[in-house]
């Protein structure tokens, strides 16, 4: 089994691959997709198979797939980057990469998405039958794009589409942590954000690729314990803002996700069920 895996170099994917490497069988082997050579040395030194070219770039694609069995798509663009860019990387990109995977005859393709797509709360945990409801000025053009092409992957017939759809990701040297605080300042104290750990990512990542018979199905991935704004400068060491106190919750079940999919079907358990559970670890 031949595993292309895309968006290597970004903050999940330079985490994945090592474990994908390590936890490979024998006959299993791992091919990476890079912009830039250099940046494809590390994971060459560990075993797997370069291939350098752009995800935008169709002539890549072909190449990239060839002889493949299994693509995950890890690739993605989110914060800091035009609208434009946004929707080139995670559904223009993300379909062409598709249908050069259909026409390879690529057996499985496991689309990387975000639990930003449900968009607002449903007074519980989110569930994978929920519909999306994507939009806000807070992630711009992220959440509908990445919903934009889950729903043209799986549709296309004769590919077997996996949908992981991710929390807020953070760990081993990550700065996702620190980071939340540019939006957790603004935030209400009791306002929760639903996290896991990249080893839990991986995790599960790792179960939606290898399980048969699950074309189709989507699986959100998360820890246990969403954390609040006030327990993320917490963990950051920050002062706590006095406006946070003064502050309402305007959607108390935005982004929390309910596991129980994952869990009952594909046996995931989370490593670290909480980031307190990762600190204590000194896994941060």
């Amino acid at each position: 089994m031949l595993t292309l895996v895309t968006g290597t170099t970004g903050q999940v994917g330079r985490r994945f691959v090592p474990r994908l490497l390590a936890q490979s069988r024998a006959g299993e082997q791992v091919r990476v997709l890079v912009r830039d050579e250099a940046r494809g040395e590390p994971f060459a030194e560990l075993g797997a198979e370069v291939v350098v070219g752009d995800l935008r770039d169709t002539g890549t694609l072909g190449k990239a797939v060839a002889g493949v069995d299994a693509v995950v798509n890890v690739a993605a663009s989110f914060r800091g980057v035009p609208d434009e860019e946004v929707w080139a990387v995670n559904r223009d990109a993300a379909v062409a990469l598709g249908h050069a995977a259909l026409a390879a005859e690529v057996r499985r393709f496991v689309q990387v998405s975000t639990g930003l797509v449900y968009g607002t709360g449903r007074g519980r945990p989110l569930t994978e039958d929920d519909e999306s409801r994507p939009g806000g000025a807070m992630w711009g053009a992220y959440p509908e794009s990445k919903a934009a092409a889950e729903r043209v992957l799986r549709g296309m017939e004769g590919l077997d589409v996996r949908v992981a759809r991710l929390p807020f990701v953070y760990g081993e040297g990550d700065p996702h942590l620190a980071q939340s605080l540019m939006w957790a300042k603004n935030w209400a104290a009791t306002q929760r954000l639903h996290m896991g750990h990249h080893a839990d990512v991986a995790q599960g990542l790792l179960r939606i690729l290898h399980a048969p018979g699950i074309a189709g199905r989507v699986y959100n991935i998360a820890d246990d314990v969403p954390v609040t704004a006030v327990e993320l400068h917490q963990l950051n060491g920050v002062e706590i803002p006095a406006e946070l106190y003064t502050r309402a919750d305007p959607d108390p079940w935005v982004e929390i996700t309910s596991t129980e999919r994952i869990r009952r079907e594909l046996g995931y358990r989370p490593l670290f069920p909480s980031v307190y559970a990762a600190r204590d670890a000194g896994a941060l």
